[in-house]
């Protein structure tokens, strides 16, 4: 069982660049990925993506790439025509100031748009060389990092799926008790109505219906077993969340029927810690993936 929640970082310095990488992930229904690089390695985003999708199935999981280099290189080009215009346009000035133009600093040329181009020398193969292992470390990092919490998760999840199982065999062993105490209480007022002339068929006819009106048996079945159907998926599916969720809407179903039909205080207690029990798998299920 893998959690949604997780968090990595790793960093490096290799050919005077230092690369950094940051992961980090929070519930979500599905996976909704986020890969953030300086925008001259746009081109490398879905190698990078591809690795998380291959790793991860759900959840929304931010991906920081940092790249800081000391010397990168730089071509710089001459744009000797638009040096010439701007030498020409500064001797006019310079005649009409009566300045000499041996006076004009080399320095006011070049500093002028357009005469000196700079543009970085970007190899997407050299970067991608040296942010991969960066890279992979801290996914790394990071899928231990949800396994981990994914494993207490786990613990948690089948404490109170032990819970939700002992409150079901409650169940179970209240049935035969309610069905004794119907019999009772519809003896009790038929003898209260009629004293000693109580017809026992018509006692049974009584119970009888009440049970097909309270009865919960179905319920208890059908309740047992969606909490072993849970267990399973818990304790053998890598990646039970959704299928959690579903079984956690069927035993609320029934949970909820089995109070509606409740007619004694203990079941009412039990199910109301059943329903809590529940309700704290339900919490935790939206962390698992």
């Amino acid at each position: 069982m893998t959690s949604m929640t997780g968090y990595a970082y790793a960093e490096q310095c290799s050919e005077g660049v230092t690369t950094s990488v940051e992961i980090k992930s929070y519930n979500s229904r599905f996976l909704d990925l986020s890969v953030n690089l300086p925008p001259f390695l746009g081109r490398l985003e879905n190698v990078f993506r591809e690795y998380v999708t291959n790793a991860v199935l759900r959840g929304k999981i931010d991906v920081y790439i940092r790249v800081k280099e000391e010397n990168p290189l730089t071509q710089v080009t001459v744009n000797t025509e638009a040096a010439k215009s701007y030498v020409q346009a500064i001797e006019q000035i310079a005649l009409i100031l009566g300045k000499k133009k041996e006076d004009i600093p080399l320095s006011l040329i070049v500093q002028q748009d357009g005469v000196l181009n700079s543009q970085k020398d970007y190899d997407m193969d050299r970067y991608q060389q040296l942010i991969e292992p960066v890279f992979n470390a801290a996914l790394k990092d990071f899928i231990a990092d949800r396994q981990r919490e994914g494993q207490n998760l786990k613990i948690d999840l089948l404490a109170k799926l032990d819970e939700l199982d002992k409150d079901a065999l409650f169940f179970k062993e209240w049935q035969p008790k309610m069905e004794e105490i119907f019999r009772e209480n519809i003896l009790r007022r038929f003898n209260e109505l009629l004293g000693e002339a109580v017809d026992e068929q018509r006692v049974m006819t009584e119970t009888a219906a009440m049970l097909v009106k309270y009865t919960i048996n179905e319920e208890i079945v059908r309740l047992q077993s969606h909490l072993a159907a849970l267990r399973s998926e818990i304790e053998s599916n890598p990646t039970p969340g959704r299928k959690i969720d579903f079984l956690c809407q069927e035993i609320n179903r029934e949970i909820n029927t089995i109070g509606s039909k409740n007619q004694f205080t203990e079941v009412g207690a039990m199910v109301i810690n059943a329903k809590n029990a529940l309700e704290n798998i339900r919490e935790q299920a939206r962390n698992v993936e």
